[in-house]
């Protein structure tokens, strides 16, 4: 497998790329992806197979049930982060070991249904919290440990709302390399 193909299999829609200025059309763009994300995923892969959520979306990738559990887990505390970032000033906020929570065994063996369910509450929430903020919230910013890098909460909705596109089109892609969909 050729590094180009790697790469395409590991970032289908690329690498995230906020533009410098965000602006409320984009926030709110973002939002709905955000919003509209649980049900989608649930359209997804809802009829597949215990065999096929099983299947990585890429060799050495995760598989299909650790990409779904893996959204509920990142967004669970990306939200968590928009909270501390409001009631904080300038947390620096917990970094997670991602890579081993995908190996724990409600990530690799339990039902998707926990996380989907976990994705459209957890969504319906935050979109409602999002929906919330006034143009000095979304500037507020936390740290995040690796390299110390301030994140605003704008930036944080569009790194979310391309999280979102992002692990749904490694499934979305694996579906239509093995013809499931």
């Amino acid at each position: 497998m050729t590094t180009s193909t790697l790469n395409e299999l590991k970032y289908p829609i690329g690498l995230p790329n906020l533009p410098k200025k965000i602006t409320l059309t984009e926030i709110n763009e973002w939002i709905n992806v955000l919003e509209y994300f649980p049900e989608r995923l649930k359209n997804l892969v809802n009829n597949l197979t215990d065999e096929q959520l099983d299947t990585p979306y890429r060799d050495g990738g995760w598989t299909i049930r650790q990409v779904v559990h893996h959204c509920a887990d990142s967004h669970h505390n990306s939200y968590t982060r928009f909270k501390w970032t409001l009631t904080e000033n300038a947390p620096t906020i917990k970094a997670y070991y991602e890579d081993r929570w995908a190996e724990l065994d409600d990530s690799k063996l339990g039902p998707i249904e926990f996380s989907l369910n976990s994705l459209k509450a957890l969504h319906a929430k935050w979109v409602y919290f999002l929906k919330s903020l006034s143009e000095t919230d979304l500037d507020r910013y936390f740290i995040h440990p690796e390299g110390n890098e301030k994140v605003s909460l704008r930036e944080n909705i569009g790194i979310y709302a391309w999280h979102c596109n992002h692990h749904y089109a490694h499934i979305e892609q694996l579906l239509i390399r093995r013809e499931w969909l």
